[in-house]
C-alpha cells in the first residue's frame, strides 16, 4: 500500500483532479483559493448541477430529494411550542438540534437542484422559501445554539461536528440569498461553531486532541475550510485543509504523531477511537469524505503536485475489498454499528458511492480497476447497490455511466483465493470462491468490543475468537447482521468460549447508557477517557494476537484474557460499584486452508471454579426453510439427533438456500447440536431499533468443558461440505501435531503444509521445524521449493528464528529483513521483526 508519513502531507490542494503533497503550512495558508469554485463544487455535490439534474437516471434521486423538503416544510408549518419542526422538540435533546438543521439542509437543497423538470420546478430557486430557511437557522441560533452556557450537553459529537455539518451546508447552498437577507449571519454563526469547538484550541482544531482524528477530524475540518470559502478566509481554509491531510498518513505505530492511533495501517487496518477496528463504519464515512473533499477542492486553487488518489485508492483495495463479500460489509470491522439495523448491503452502499468518486479522479488502469470493481460490486450482490440513495445526483449519473460503458470488464479487487491477516486491528479474512471467512481477535492493543449510548447491549465476547463464515450466494441479511446477534445468545456465538454465567447490559447494571461516577479520582462521566477505556471499548489484557500470511493460506493465534476493566478493579483502581466479569482462559489457533478452517484450543476453563463451552457455529434460518442437521458417531454410525456417543462430524444444510456447512471432530469430544427456534425484539441489541420481533431457527454445534481442570479441542469447519466428504476427515489429510499451551501445529498432506502456532518463550517442536517462540509459521512444499512464511504474533520481538531439520536447503529468494543459513541439523531461517508490527517475513528455499 503506498505510504504518506505526517510530513509530506501537510498540503492537500486538488488542480486538474490532483492533490498536492509536500507544501510547508505557512505556503499552504498563503495560497489562494477560488472561493467562488469551492462553493459551485460543493453545491453540485448536494444539488446536481443543470447537466446532471436533466439526466433521466437522475430523476428517481431528484424526485425523494424534493418529496422530502416538500415533507420537511408542512413539519415546519405544523410546529408547536420550542419546535421549529413538528414532533422535533428543542431543549433538551442534542440530537434534536442537529435534526433540526439537517431539516433545514434538505430544504435547502431542493431550492438548489437547477435542470429539474415537471412539478417540483417551484421549489427551484424559490426565494421565499430560501429565507423561510435562514430565519430557521437565525431562530434556531437565538433560542438553542447561540447561548454558549445553554449548549453542549449530551453528545459532544452534535455540537462540535453534527449541526455545524449541516448549518455550513446550508450557508454554502443559500449563499446569495444569505448575502442579501442577513449577511451578518455567516460570520455570527461561524463564531458560535467556533466556540463549541471546546476539544479544540482558541475554537480551532486540536491534532494532540482524542477527539480531533480519522473519520471525526476530516467531518470538522471539511466544515472548517468551506466556512472559510463563505467568509473569503484564505488562512482558515488553508489551515483546515491542512489539518485534514493528515488523515492521508499511514500509521506508524512506534512513532506516533500526536499520540494518534486513528486511521488507516499498513496492512490495510483501519482503528477508530483509537483501539477499535472500524472500516466498515467510520472507515467508511471517512473514505466517503476524503473523496468529497478532493470534489469540492477541485479547480479551486492553482497549486499542483503528487497525486493522494492513489492513497485512497489504496485504502480501497486493500482496506475495504477483503472485507466485503458478494456486496456484504463483514461483521468483524463495524464496532457497534453491528447492532443497527441499516448494516451489510448498505454500508457498501457508502463505499460504492465513494469509489464512484474516486474513480473520476484516478487514470488509466486504476480508473479501470476502480469502475470495474463498481461492476463486480453491482453483479456480485444479491441486493441493489441503490444508487439513488447515493448522496449526491453527480454520483448517481456517474454510476449509470460506468455501468453503461462497455469497455470496462466487472471484476473484484480481490483475488478468488486471498488471505489478509490485518494484524493491526486484529482482525483476519480468508476467501475462497465458495465463502468467506472473517475472525474478530483482541488483545491489549485492540479492543475486545465496542458499546456505546445504547447500541450493541451484548457485546461482551464479539473480539474473543468470534468469526463469521459467509458462504456465497446467500443473502447474508438471512444469516447475519442484527438477527444474528438477535437471535444467537449473546454467549454462543460462532467461535467463541465462554465461561458459564450471565452477564448484566451497562442499561440494566447502571440505570443508563454509561456508568457515572464523576467524583472519582478517574472523573466517569458520559464522555470521559475512564468511560472509554472501561465501559465502551475495553481491551483485553493478553500481547498475543496475530498471524501470518503465505500465498492464500494463513495462520491465526490468540490467548484470550480478561479485559482491562476486570484487571484493574481487582487491583483496586476502580470504584466499588463498578461491575465487571472474568472471562475464561484458553489458548487458540486458527489454520485457514482451502476445503477447511481447522481450530485448535488448549487450556480451556472457564476459571473461577466455573465450566466453559466452545460454540464450533451458531447458525440462523429462517423457519420455513427446513434446516437439516445430520452427521455420524465415531463409529460410524449415522447420526440424526438421536444417537448417543461421541460425534466424528456434524453437517447443518439449509435446503431453501442451498447451503450447508460441516463440523469435524480431530479429537475425541462429546459434541452437542441444539436446534432452537427463538423469538425475540431487535431492541434486545440496540435500544433505539424498531420494536421488531424477528423468529429464527438457531444451530448450535458446541462442546462443554467442565470445571474440572485444562481442557482441549480440535476441529474443522468445512464450508459447502458433503457428507462423504467430513466422512473422510477420519483418514486425513488434516493431522494435529501438537495442540498445547506451548505449541499448536497441524499438517495438510495434501497441500505440502505445516502449519504452527507457539506462544511461550523458547525452542518448540513441530514436525520438522524448530520455532523460537512465540510465533507463527507456515510452512509449504511444492515440488523442490519450500516456502516459509514467520510472523510475531506479539508485535514486540525483535527477531524469530525458524530451524528446519533435514538436509541443507539454497535461498531462493527472502524478503528484506530474512537471514537464511545453515546450521547444525538444518537450514535456520530469521526474521529481524523489530517493528514490524505483526508482518509477514517470507523466504523461498530450494530442497
Amino acid at each position: 500500500m503506498p505510504e504518506l508519513s505526517r510530513r509530506h502531507v501537510l498540503a492537500l490542494i486538488p488542480a486538474t483532479g490532483l492533490l498536492t503533497v509536500g507544501l510547508p503550512l505557512r505556503a499552504l495558508a498563503d495560497e489562494a483559493t477560488d472561493h467562488a469554485r469551492l462553493l459551485a463544487n460543493t453545491v453540485a455535490i448536494l444539488a446536481g448541477t443543470a447537466e446532471v439534474n436533466a439526466r433521466p437516471e437522475a430523476a428517481v434521486k431528484l424526485a425523494a430529494i424534493h418529496t422530502t423538503a416538500r415533507t420537511y416544510l408542512t413539519q415546519l408549518d405544523q410546529a408547536g411550542p420550542d419546535e421549529l419542526f413538528a414532533g422535533v422538540p428543542l431543549g433538551e435533546n442534542d440530537a434534536n438540534i442537529t435534526q433540526s438543521y439537517n431539516r433545514l439542509l434538505q430544504i435547502a437543497v431542493a431550492t438548489r437542484t437547477d435542470g429539474v423538470t415537471g412539478d417540483d420546478t417551484d421549489l427551484v430557486g424559490n426565494v421565499e422559501v430560501q429565507r423561510r430557511v435562514i430565519d430557521g437557522l437565525e431562530w434556531l441560533h437565538a433560542n438553542y445554539v447561540g447561548d454558549q452556557s445553554a449548549g453542549y450537553y449530551g453528545n459532544w459529537h452534535n455540537w462540535e461536528i453534527g449541526f455545524p455539518s449541516h448549518a455550513t451546508r446550508t450557508f454554502v447552498l443559500l449563499a446569495e440569498q444569505v448575502a442579501a437577507y442577513r449577511p451578518e449571519l455567516v460570520g455570527t454563526y461561524v463564531a458560535t461553531m467556533d466556540a463549541y469547538l471546546r476539544n479544540g484550541i482558541d475554537g480551532d482544531v486540536d491534532l494532540d486532541s482524542r477527539f480531533h482524528t480519522g473519520a471525526n477530524l476530516a467531518d470538522i475540518t471539511t466544515n472548517r475550510f468551506l466556512q472559510g470559502a463563505l467568509l473569503g478566509d484564505d488562512a482558515r481554509i488553508g489551515k483546515a485543509i491542512a489539518d485534514q491531510s493528515t488523515v492521508f498518513a499511514t500509521i506508524d505505530p512506534y512513532h506516533l504523531q500526536h499520540g494518534n492511533t486513528d486511521g488507516y495501517y499498513a496492512d490495510g487496518s483501519f482503528i477508530q477511537h483509537h483501539s477499535v477496528a472500524y472500516t466498515g463504519s467510520y472507515g467508511k464515512v471517512l473514505l466517503g469524505r476524503i473523496a468529497q473533499t478532493i470534489k469540492m477542492l477541485d479547480g479551486a486553487t492553482s497549486a499542483g503536485g503528487a497525486d493522494l488518489v492513489s492513497v485512497v485508492q489504496a485504502w480501497v483495495t486493500n482496506g475495504f475489498a477483503p472485507l466485503i463479500f458478494e456486496g456484504w460489509m463483514m461483521e468483524v470491522v463495524k464496532g457497534r454499528a453491528v447492532s443497527r439495523t441499516t448494516t451489510g448491503y448498505v454500508d457498501v452502499r457508502a463505499v460504492a458511492e465513494a469509489v464512484v468518486d474516486l474513480a473520476g479522479y484516478a487514470a488509466g488502469d486504476d480508473a479501470v480497476a476502480l469502475k470495474g470493481y463498481l461492476k463486480f460490486l453491482n453483479d456480485s450482490s444479491p441486493v441493489s447497490l441503490e444508487p439513488n440513495s447515493f448522496a449526491s445526483p453527480v454520483s448517481v449519473v456517474r454510476f449509470a455511466d460506468i455501468l453503461a460503458d462497455a469497455t470496462v470488464p466487472a471484476a473484484d479487487l480481490n483475488a478468488a483465493e486471498r488471505n489478509v491477516a490485518f494484524n493491526a486491528m486484529d482482525k483476519t479474512v480468508h476467501r475462497r470462491p465458495g465463502y468467506a471467512f472473517a475472525l474478530a481477535r483482541s488483545s491489549d492493543r485492540i479492543s475486545k468490543y465496542e458499546y456505546m449510548n445504547g447500541e450493541n447491549l451484548m457485546p461482551w465476547f464479539q473480539g474473543d475468537g468470534a468469526h463469521y463464515l459467509y458462504l456465497a450466494g446467500q443473502d447474508q441479511t438471512r444469516a447475519f447482521g442484527v438477527d444474528y446477534y438477535t437471535a444467537v445468545s449473546p454467549y454462543r456465538l460462532s467461535g467463541v468460549t465462554a465461561p458459564d454465567g450471565e452477564r448484566r447490559t451497562v442499561p440494566e447494571l447502571y440505570g443508563q447508557f454509561w456508568y457515572e461516577n464523576p467524583g472519582h479520582p478517574l472523573e466517569f462521566t458520559s464522555s470521559s477517557e475512564s468511560q472509554n477505556t472501561y465501559v465502551y471499548f475495553p481491551r483485553g489484557t493478553n500481547p498475543q494476537s496475530g498471524g501470518v500470511t503465505l500465498g492464500t493460506y494463513g495462520a491465526a493465534a490468540m490467548v484470550l484474557s480478561d479485559d482491562v476493566a476486570h484487571v484493574d478493579k481487582r487491583a483496586g483502581v476502580l470504584p466499588d460499584d463498578f461491575v465487571t466479569y472474568p472471562n475464561a482462559g484458553a489458548t487458540k489457533s486458527w489454520f485457514m486452508l482451502d476445503d477447511e478452517i481447522v481450530v485448535l484450543a488448549a487450556g480451556i476453563s472457564g476459571r473461577a471454579g466455573r465450566s466453559a463451552v466452545t460454540t464450533l457455529e451458531s447458525r440462523i434460518a429462517e423457519p420455513a426453510d427446513g434446516v437439516a442437521v445430520t452427521g455420524a458417531l465415531a463409529d460410524g454410525t449415522p447420526w440424526t439427533g438421536d444417537g448417543v456417543g461421541p460425534l466424528a462430524w456434524v453437517r447443518w444444510e439449509n435446503p431453501g438456500e442451498q447451503t450447508a456447512v460441516g463440523y469435524v471432530l480431530l479429537d475425541e469430544q462429546e459434541m452437542t447440536v441444539d436446534v432452537e427456534r427463538v423469538t425475540r425484539s431487535r431492541r434486545a441489541v440496540r435500544v433505539s431499533n424498531p420494536n421488531t420481533s424477528v423468529t429464527k431457527d438457531v444451530v448450535t454445534v458446541s462442546v462443554a468443558h467442565p470445571a474440572d481442570g485444562e481442557h482441549a479441542l480440535a476441529y474443522a469447519l468445512v464450508p459447502n461440505a458433503q457428507a462423504d466428504q467430513l466422512a473422510g476427515y477420519a483418514d486425513g489429510p488434516v493431522q494435529v501435531l501438537a495442540n498445547t499451551t506451548d505449541v499448536q501445529a497441524i499438517t495438510h498432506t495434501d497441500l505440502g503444509i505445516v502449519a504452527a502456532n507457539t506462544f511461550t518463550d523458547g525452542r518448540h517442536q513441530a514436525e520438522r521445524l524448530t520455532i523460537d517462540g512465540p510465533a507463527s509459521v507456515l510452512l509449504r512444499q511444492s515440488g523442490r521449493r519450500l516456502e516459509v512464511a514467520i510472523s510475531d504474533p506479539t508485535m514486540t520481538r525483535d527477531r524469530v528464528q525458524v530451524v528446519i531439520r533435514g538436509r541443507d536447503r539454497g535461498l531462493e529468494r527472502a524478503d528484506d529483513g530474512v537471514t537464511v543459513g545453515q546450521v547444525t541439523g538444518g537450514t535456520s531461517v530469521v526474521a529481524d521483526t523489530r517493528e514490524a508490527y505483526g508482518r509477514t517475513f517470507t523466504a523461498v528455499l530450494r530442497v
